[in-house]
């Protein structure tokens, strides 16, 4: 099995690379996130020009038909700068379910490729929802169509969508696999609610309330939506994995860059022993997640991954990533948390990206767990961001 990325794919993560090295360096990343518009649209733009929001979608969706190794290759880069446009939760999740549903949406999906217009995934709601079967928000029948009540947390890009992808149940009781619907929402219709907040990692999200909102038929996008929802959860986290590896490298070279040139006692800290095993285990854990990404990108794309693979790398790259932070922190010292440095928004991302869709003790619960397939894993005190 051949781990290494194709021409194209190399091309791609260059032609980005030198785009994000010229235009997205940490003070601008620093004035994005200050400018309470939660992206640039500059950068979106040129993340459509270059083809990025239609890479994950087939051809006849208007998208390039690329695969999930092609998506990997260009995340790792999106973590490794801090990129905070929503990437992920614009195209990854929501666009991706729109995607892998029959109906049209209004030529949304074509909108979003183009880089018109944003959607992002309604799907949290305050417990960790790694397990779709776990959604509790009731879409009941109204009319010739719906009615939502309930709320939906932690919604990256909420306030800066068009559209919402929300999951709901409209059948069964969570816990049930069955029964969870997608539909299609818009957020300045009556009875919708945003709260407006920046996660601890700098990006836009927002918590949205919905009393009575009462949609039409056609909002409805799929009514068995289980395995839509769950192959869009699976997409999702391994590109956040990959955005998490992507941190891991920027904080592993960071770390090593800084050891080299600070000095105490005449001589770099580098050459303390201490600090040389610190970044050799730092080294190792880098290379245990990213092998571990590519190991199951691979088994995604073979069509091969199952659920324990996703749980392994999930609290892989939580557990590792958060070590590697941890250390890197500690090498620099205090001024590694400030907001002046980047080691300390590394930090954050890292811990942002280990809470969505299940922490790393979350993952591996269900991993020691399944050999008595009967018990439920259920999410714990500290599975939410």
């Amino acid at each position: 099995m051949d781990f290494n990325f194709t021409d194209e794919q190399a091309m791609l993560r260059d032609n980005l690379a030198r785009y994000l090295q010229k235009t997205y360096d940490f003070d601008r990343r620093k004035a994005i996130v200050a400018s309470g518009e939660g992206y640039a649209k500059d950068v979106w733009r040129h993340f459509a020009e270059l083809g990025l929001l239609a890479l994950p979608f087939p051809e006849a969706a208007g998208g390039l038909g690329g695969s999930i190794v092609d998506v990997v290759a260009v995340a790792e880069l999106l973590g490794e700068y801090l990129v905070v446009e929503p990437y992920g939760p614009a195209v990854m999740t929501a666009a991706n379910a729109l995607a892998r549903t029959d109906a049209d949406a209004g030529g949304l999906l074509a909108q979003v490729i183009a880089g018109d217009r944003l959607v992002a995934f309604a799907h949290e709601e305050g417990k960790g929802l790694a397990d779709p079967s776990l959604v509790a928000l009731k879409a009941a029948k109204a009319d010739a169509g719906y009615r939502l009540d309930g709320e939906k947390r932690y919604v990256l890009g909420g306030a800066q969508a068009d559209r919402l992808v929300v999951t709901a149940r409209i059948a069964g009781a969570p816990g049930d696999a069955g029964g969870l619907a997608l539909l299609l929402v818009d957020p300045a219709q009556a009875g919708v609610t945003l709260r407006p907040f920046q996660t601890v990692d700098g990006r836009a999200a927002a918590h949205v309330r919905l009393d009575g909102v009462v949609l039409p038929a056609d909002a409805l996008l799929s009514a068995d939506a289980g395995a839509v929802i769950d192959a869009v959860i699976r997409d999702a986290t391994i590109a956040l994995c990959a955005e998490a590896v992507g941190a891991m490298g920027a904080l592993l070279a960071r770390t090593a860059d800084y050891a080299a040139t600070r000095k105490q006692f005449g001589v770099p800290i580098g050459s303390f022993q201490a600090v040389a095993h610190r970044l050799a285990d730092m080294k190792i854990a880098y290379t245990k997640a990213r092998a571990t990404l590519l190991y199951i990108t691979a088994q995604a794309e073979a069509g091969r991954a199952t659920p324990r693979d996703l749980s392994i790398l999930k609290g892989q790259a939580g557990q590792l990533g958060i070590a590697i932070a941890e250390a890197a922190v500690q090498t620099h010292g205090g001024v590694g948390m400030t907001d002046e440095l980047a080691i300390g928004h590394y930090l954050k991302r890292v811990l942002a990206a280990d809470a969505m869709f299940g922490t790393s003790e979350y993952h591996f619960r269900v991993l020691g767990q399944a050999a008595t397939p009967a018990k439920t894993v259920t999410p714990q005190e500290g599975d939410l961001p």
